[in-house]
């Protein structure tokens, strides 16, 4: 028996900062760079003296990262006692691992399954962890290499390539001790979709949940209460592993796809954060029978509409240092904080409200919308209005010039608030590429996706106009991603990825 689940990267492309904050919202796109969890037994049968053990094993191979960790699980308790490791241990991993096997044992009741969990419990665990190549920075290899920053490059390499840490020495050389290995990342939410991933594929391996394609809807994803667990105990893992509670949109989008969320009540893990974890069977109990009030509501871009994302190769940023800062600067300056949350806030509906404008109108108006978007596509945007011959498509045309200038208010809310809080939410580098990408042919939007910072830029482009911006990216030394919107969440997938050739966005990708 073998269990394969996948769970999505994201792109918060409005709504930084704010949702961090209930009630205000996030627009966050699920992408085509998803982690793969493969769980497997580890003996094929059980032994004859099984019945009297009190500890299963559990083994963790990340192949890309060359990791590979043991574990003894309390059948108890559910918790893990590191037993050998060639790296360090992942916070993320285990704490995935203890909740939904806590969450397991919690949810199902029924003899004849609660019989086939322990048996499943006493065959081990064998947990295999694969992050599509979108989410990990090749950008050093390929400049080492002395080869153009592009599409066709990144696309050249193999699926899940071994991912380069880069270490430095702690202390000097005198005590030969290393720092721990940062590997270099694009900024998608690798921790949220790998975590994910794991608990999707246990839950379902264990028996608490049916990803199957009977329950899953026409957008490919499993619906209703199955979704929820994973979600509730994603959250808490994530949160417990990265020792705060975050807005948790990364998780949701990783869970249920695309959407507009608004975060949940942080003391809804008010139980798992006094414990940090700690007394799992009661924590896991008190978490699946909380109500859990975050709002997901779907949300994709109209059709037509590519969103590109680029690494500028300038170093990254520490989100949460720059949260950090932004919420001193709350606190000291509180009136002309909310005044500009307020502004953003406005904004970021202005933006939501024109998309969701726009796909009703190609829904509505499907052969004008797309020759209005694909004449778009082969200008900039002061010319967008002669395309327009006729009240639907002055209605198009007007939509998308009311998106493109509520972008650009996002962005300079975005800059004042940097300003103000001393760090560089847009740098000065991002405004330069950002304004000079707005001006191109056939771009809608383009910022800083998130928190902003160095770590990526992404732009929404109309038609074909992609590979244009692409190209002019690379020019300035910008490397243009594979990765796209998939507006999927979390499935069950029908093999290990490793033996079929998995292409992560090069079936809806065109490179001239």
């Amino acid at each position: 028996m073998e269990v394969v689940a996948s769970a999505p990267g994201k792109v918060l492309i409005a709504g930084g900062y704010l949702v961090l904050e209930r009630p205000n919202a996030g627009l966050v796109l699920s992408t085509t760079a998803r982690f793969y969890a493969v769980v497997r037994p580890l003996i094929d049968s059980l032994p004859a003296d099984s019945w009297a053990w009190a500890w299963t094993d559990v083994k963790v191979s990340s192949p890309q990262l060359s990791r590979e960790a043991t574990y003894k699980l309390s059948l108890k308790n559910s918790t893990l006692q590191l037993t050998s490791a060639r790296e360090s241990a992942n916070p993320f991993v285990e704490q995935a691992i203890q909740f939904s096997v806590a969450a397991a044992k919690a949810t199902i009741t029924d003899k004849e399954r609660k019989d086939a969990l322990d048996k499943l419990l006493l065959q081990g665990l064998s947990i295999t962890i694969l992050g599509c190549n979108d989410f990990y920075s090749y950008r050093k290899q390929i400049e080492a290499r002395g080869l153009p920053l592009s599409p066709e490059v990144l696309l050249s390499l193999p699926p899940f390539s071994s991912i380069t840490f880069n270490s430095e020495v702690a202390n000097g050389s005198m005590t030969g001790e290393k720092c721990k290995p940062e590997v270099a990342k694009t900024g998608l939410g690798s921790s949220a979709a790998m975590t994910t991933s794991v608990v999707a594929a246990l839950l379902h391996y264990l028996g608490a949940v049916d990803l199957s394609c009977p329950g899953q809807s026409s957008s490919g994803s499993a619906t209703g209460w199955d979704l929820d667990l994973v979600h509730a105990i994603a959250q808490s893992a994530h949160c417990i592993a990265q020792g705060k509670i975050g807005s948790g949109f990364d998780v949701s989008a990783a869970v249920y796809g695309s959407q507009r969320y608004i975060r949940f009540s942080p003391e809804i893990l008010s139980s798992a954060q006094a414990t940090g974890g700690t007394c799992l069977p009661d924590v896991v109990s008190d978490i699946v029978t909380r109500r859990w009030d975050h709002e997901n509501t779907q949300f994709s871009m109209p059709p037509l509409m590519t969103l590109l994302l680029g690494e500028p190769g300038t170093g990254g940023t520490s989100t949460p240092s720059m949260v950090g800062s932004v919420k001193r600067w709350q606190k000291s300056d509180p009136e002309k904080s909310k005044d500009t949350w307020s502004k953003l806030g406005i904004a970021n509906s202005a933006l939501e409200n024109q998309l969701r404008i726009l796909k009703q109108l190609s829904e509505d108006h499907q052969e004008e919308y797309e020759s209005v978007v694909r004449s778009c596509s082969r200008l900039a945007y002061g010319k967008w209005t002669e395309v327009a011959t006729n009240q639907h498509q002055e209605a198009i045309v007007r939509s998308l010039l009311a998106a493109r200038d509520a972008s650009l208010e996002i962005r300079l809310h975005m800059r004042e608030m940097g300003i103000a809080a001393g760090v560089p939410i847009e740098p000065e580098s991002q405004t330069q590429l950002l304004d000079a990408t707005m001006n191109m042919e056939g771009v809608l939007l383009a910022g800083v996706p998130g928190a902003g910072g160095f770590d990526a830029v992404f732009s929404v482009t109309l038609g074909d106009a992609s590979n244009a911006v692409a190209s002019a990216w690379s020019s300035a030394g910008v490397l243009p991603l594979l990765v796209r919107e998939d507006r999927r969440g979390v499935s069950l997938e029908d093999a290990d990825p490793r033996t079929r050739e998995v292409s992560t966005a090069v079936s809806s990708i065109q490179i001239n």
